[in-house]
Parts: C-alpha cells; sequence; structure tokens
C-alpha cells in the first residue's frame, strides 16, 4: 500500500496566523513537525552529500502521482536538511490540461504569493513559458540572485522541470532553465542532486553528490541551456531508479 500524505492541522494553524500577521515562519521546523506525521518515515540515502551549510543548490525530480501532494517535494527534503532552503517555487498553478480547473488560478497565485512571503521563497511564473510573464520571470531570478549575495553560505532549492509529469518520468527543463542554473553556478553555487521516488510503500530521498555546473566552452547561448539542463537532469536520474530516469537514465 503506497504511503498517505497528511497535512497536518498544527502547520496549518501556525501557516493560517502568521498569514495573518503577516509574520515569518523557519519552513524547516514546519517540514520537521509535518514529516513526524509520515507513516512510514521518510527514507534517506546519502546521508555523507546533506550539506550543513551552502553556498549550494539542491536540485529536485517534480515527482507526481495521484495521491501525492506536491508541497511533500519541499517537506521532505526540507526536514532532512538541517538549515533553512530558499525554495523557488511556481507562481501559481495554470492547470493547462485541466480547463475546467483554471478558474482556481487566482486563488493559487494568492496562496503561493503568501507561502513566499510568510517562507521566504522565491516564487516563479509557472511553467511553460509565457511571454506575458518575462518581466516578472526577470525579476524573480534577480531576487533569487539578491538572496544569494545577501546569505553567504545559503541552500537554494528548485525542481528544474517546474511541472508534474504525468507518468512521473524525468522530463526536459523548459528552455531558458538552463541559462537560469547557469547563473546560479556564476553565482558560487554547488549543485546537489537528490532524487525523489516512492519504493516498498515509502518516499525515498536519495542525495547524490555535490558537483560545480560547467559546460564546455565555445557554445551558442542556446547550446549552453540545453547542456546545462542536461547536465543537471542527468546528475538528478542518477538519484532515481531506472524506470524514472527517461532520456536521462
Amino acid at each position: 500500500m503506497p504511503p498517505r500524505y497528511p497535512l497536518p492541522l498544527p502547520p496549518l494553524l501556525r501557516l493560517g496566523w502568521a498569514i495573518l500577521r503577516k509574520e515569518k515562519l523557519s519552513f524547516r521546523s514546519e517540514a520537521c513537525d509535518a514529516a513526524r506525521w509520515l507513516r512510514p518515515p521518510i527514507k534517506v540515502e546519502g546521508h555523507e552529500h546533506i550539506p550543513n551549510s551552502g553556498p549550494c543548490l539542491v536540485t529536485i525530480n517534480h515527482f507526481s502521482r495521484a495521491g501525492f501532494y506536491s508541497v511533500w517535494l519541499t517537506l521532505s527534503v526540507s526536514s532532512v536538511v538541517p538549515v533553512d532552503i530558499h525554495w523557488v517555487i511556481s507562481a501559481a498553478w495554470t492547470f493547462r490540461e485541466r480547463p475546467a480547473l483554471k478558474r482556481l488560478t487566482p486563488l493559487s497565485r494568492w496562496v503561493f504569493c503568501r507561502l513566499s512571503q510568510v517562507y521566504s521563497f522565491t516564487t516563479m511564473p509557472p511553467m511553460p513559458p509565457d511571454p506575458a510573464d518575462t518581466a516578472a520571470r526577470a525579476r524573480a531570478v534577480r531576487r533569487v540572485l539578491e538572496t544569494i549575495r545577501c546569505t553567504p553560505g545559503g541552500v537554494i532549492g528548485l525542481a528544474p522541470e517546474g511541472q508534474d509529469s504525468p507518468d512521473g518520468v524525468l522530463q526536459r527543463p523548459h528552455p531558458g532553465v538552463g541559462r537560469f542554473l547557469t547563473l546560479l553556478a556564476d553565482a558560487g553555487l554547488r549543485f546537489l542532486p537528490v532524487g525523489i521516488f516512492e519504493e516498498n510503500n515509502a518516499l525515498h530521498l536519495r542525495f547524490g553528490p555535490g558537483y560545480r555546473l560547467e559546460a564546455p566552452p565555445g557554445l551558442s547561448a542556446e547550446q549552453r541551456d540545453l547542456q546545462a539542463s542536461q547536465i543537471v537532469m542527468k546528475a538528478i536520474a542518477c538519484q532515481l531508479p531506472p524506470h524514472m530516469r527517461g532520456e536521462f537514465g
């Protein structure tokens, strides 16, 4: 029987209170509390690769299936890494494949905005890219880079795919993601790949060895974008079971 993923009431109540009072909360503290409700407990591999500090970028796969709440992607990793992670999250759910739910997009945008304020996250316009979001995406990139400059030794986290995969298999990131990853590498971040998957009826986190993202010289901007994405996704794929690796296996 696959694990169940509860949304515990105490953290939700604290979040609601923090939104009302415009207060900050430690996402790591809330994640540790939420993880205690998960049965069976999270299984962690690669403890030796878990960072005690940065500067580093935690890159995860966007694991999804029916009954799995995507918030557990960030909750699970933050409950294990011993420092607060500055997550880069979607600014909204767009429901492109479920038009009947598109009326919920404005509500999701409001919710994610409040989450980012309480937990000090950065919201990024949703994938796939919309030309109308170009300015907002540029502002989000600058905000992440400013966070890196202002918090030496900080840890950033993101899922390069930027959206759910229908079958749980790794997807190729959208154009432009590789350029963003290159900017983070140029800012001095070391990359840490994490695979998130279910096995033997438990949620697993597999941390891989950290590395420096370095694209070969002489590439065009488009080639550099693609190469950076491929390097990062292959590192994540190495932390996943073979059937989830897709084209990066």
